[in-house]
């Protein structure tokens, strides 16, 4: 009896330190899940506007936006040299406060019939220095999908009164030329300009 006393003394505190290590080792995974989920970031669609502006006649810009649009902010680190972005835009929402412009830009130029979305998939976001990016992916819109580089500045993070939770804010800016996409026509005689600068202010805040 002795010797089975001996052997269960030597055999349960190597058992109880095996599944200590092992809940240790959970634990520790279970944090770092939750950690990288606490990374991720909604838009917050009450602090965030997507426009644009063309050159109309070389003398005049004319701004519209998106008022219909959605966005997801991804990262693991710190300075966000990993971040992952998502847009997508509704083309039906397009508003430059003209009624009769903006139904000839969803019939005509957007075709939004046929191509109703405008999205975005980042595929890099690298600091430049300081709170200035550079954002690079693939936007597809009219149905052709085009690299394309924004410019971005990080405005800092905030704590939002209303939910608790952290928020960031970036300014994105770029440009696309419309004949890329096959938008409007392609003439030199043409009252708007081929450029079409981009901007959006958002604010992210966290899931």
């Amino acid at each position: 009896m002795n010797g089975l006393d001996e052997l269960i003394n030597e055999v349960l505190p190597f058992k109880f330190m095996n599944m200590k290590k092992i809940f240790l080792i959970i634990s520790a995974f279970v944090f770092a899940v939750t950690a990288m989920a606490q990374n991720s970031y909604s838009l917050d669609k009450n602090h965030a506007r997507l426009s644009f502006s063309v050159l109309h006649f070389g003398i005049s810009h004319i701004e519209g936006i998106f008022k219909t649009f959605d966005a997801t902010f991804v990262s693991t680190k710190g300075d966000f040299s990993d971040a992952k972005i998502e847009m997508t835009a509704d083309v039906n929402s397009i508003n430059t406060e003209v009624e009769m412009r903006d139904t000839d830009l969803r019939d005509n130029w957007f075709e939004t019939k046929k191509f109703p979305s405008l999205t975005f998939k980042s595929t890099s976001f690298k600091k430049v220095s300081g709170n200035i990016y550079k954002l690079k992916g693939n936007i597809t819109l009219h149905g052709i999908t085009k690299p394309v580089d924004f410019d971005v500045v990080f405005n800092g993070k905030a704590l939002n009164p209303m939910s608790k939770k952290s928020s960031l804010g970036f300014t994105i800016s770029g440009k696309l030329n419309r004949i890329d996409f096959g938008i409007g026509v392609k003439s030199l005689s043409s009252d708007v300009s081929y450029k079409i600068e981009l901007k959006s202010n958002v604010e992210f805040i966290i899931n």
